[in-house]
């Protein structure tokens, strides 16, 4: 019954209104971004399959306007504007548009030379984002005007439309990836961008989980060792490995809260910025879930198990290093500077598994890299979907044995008085050893 109230205790500390807000507040500000960036997609589809297209004739001949005729053949919206000169950015801005192509005077005169003709396009570039600039308008009126080029010079040449598209399409090309035994006729893109897109949730949610459990834990010890009330908690009626263990379970608690509003968020946003949405603005989706389904990468419902074990101790691993660090604090200002060495610990595995695959590294770094108990959890899914099971039930086992190394000495350290005395003044004296040996002149 103590340890239920101590629990609560501790609980009643971290989830306070201001923890809620923050969750909501995250969740909120992710899902608002997901929808902007599928609303921009979604515009961007639309726009490349209802295109708007902005054409100048300046040659004005039979064919030229032929070939206007094609474009508004293929139900794209197109209009007509008389321009002159080169001041590109004045005939854009006067004619309040984002795009033109001109068909340039003397055009129709060089093809019937049978020499190459020059198309000109201007196209306002407005930001440097990506989905605002995937799609100007002119690249399907050019492919339009290409082609019907190309049907003239050919049928002037004697060529067939069979023989012309024979020369402009000389292969068919068959994409074919291979995982192990299985393949699927898919391109190697496809799939790695489907799934740089899956993975990209955990190794985020997991960093942002190690800086947040870790500070708040440590927060926690250190305030109540500066306030004096740690003091009466370790000499109140309750084992010392019932506090810390409340301490460590009320921890856990908020952060897989903590993990569930990120993951709904970051799903959330993933969703809006899918590799297929995206994929869609520039071709056709090829089937990429029912290739990774054939290849064997997706992932069972007991791996997804495993990797939420994995993700459970390296929470615990960051608490109970947590509570250590915690003990070293003797002011609010060090309790921020402390949490560096798991920060440093955590970034390093971070950045290496989202530009690398880490068992592909030298072996001396691969030991080095694998020796931190958060990588296993960084390259876990990775491990899983390729088959590296070895690699992955070994990681979970060298997780458990440093949790237990950690936790011995967290134990340790929060049986003894040194939880009171130690310091992290480098030689100088702690608060309470100053008290103390003020109490004894």
């Amino acid at each position: 019954m103590k340890f239920i109230n101590l629990l609560q205790k501790e609980l009643k500390e971290l989830i306070n209104a201001q923890m809620i807000a923050s969750l909501v507040l995250i969740m909120a500000i992710l899902m608002f971004v997901g929808n902007i960036t599928q609303n921009a997609i979604d515009d961007t589809i639309e726009e490349n399959n209802n295109p708007k297209i902005n054409i100048s004739d300046r040659d004005d001949t039979d064919f030229t306007k032929s070939l206007i005729e094609t474009l508004r053949s293929t139900g794209a919206e197109v209009k007509e504007f008389d321009t002159e000169g080169d001041g590109y950015a004045d005939i854009l801005k006067n004619n309040d548009i984002k795009n033109l192509v001109i068909l340039p005077e003397g055009l129709t005169e060089t093809i019937e030379k049978n020499e190459r003709p020059q198309i000109i396009t201007v196209s306002r570039m407005t930001s440097a984002a990506a989905m605002s600039n995937i799609s100007t308008g002119n690249s399907g009126a050019v492919e339009l005007i290409q082609k019907s080029i190309a049907d003239t010079i050919a049928e002037s040449s004697g060529i067939t439309t069979e023989e012309l598209e024979l020369i402009e399409n000389p292969i068919t090309l068959q994409d074919n990836t291979v995982v192990d035994d299985k393949s699927a006729e898919i391109s190697v893109n496809s799939i790695v961008n489907k799934v740089m897109m899956q993975n990209t949730i955990l190794p985020i949610i997991v960093f942002l989980l190690i800086m947040m459990t870790s500070q708040s834990l440590i927060s926690s010890i250190s305030n109540e060792k500066i306030d004096k009330t740690l003091e009466t908690l370790l000499s109140s009626p309750v084992s010392r490995t019932s506090i810390i263990t409340a301490k460590m379970l009320a921890a856990a608690v908020v952060a897989l809260i903590n993990a569930a509003a990120f993951m709904v968020g970051f799903s959330k946003f993933l969703k809006g910025a899918s590799a297929d949405a995206i994929s869609g603005v520039v071709s056709d989706t090829m089937g990429v879930d029912e290739a990774i389904e054939q290849l064997g990468l997706s992932l069972s419902v007991g791996d997804y198990i495993l990797v939420g074990l994995q993700l459970f101790l390296t929470i615990m691993i960051c608490l109970s290093v947590s509570i250590m660090l915690g003990a070293l604090v003797n002011d609010t200002k060090s309790s921020q500077t402390v949490i560096m060495p798991i920060i440093i610990l955590a970034m390093v595995p971070y950045i290496i598994s989202m530009i690398s695959d880490i068992n592909t590294l030298p072996m001396a770094i691969r030991i080095i890299v694998y020796a931190i108990p958060f990588t296993h959890t960084f390259s876990g899914i990775s491990n899983l979907m390729f088959g590296n099971n070895t690699i992955f039930i070994c990681g979970l086992i060298y997780q458990i044995v440093i949790f237990f190394v950690c936790m011995f000495f967290a134990l340790r350290l929060f049986n003894s008085d040194k939880i009171l005395t130690i310091s992290l003044n480098l030689g100088a004296k702690s608060k309470y050893n100053r008290k103390k040996e003020k109490t004894k002149d």
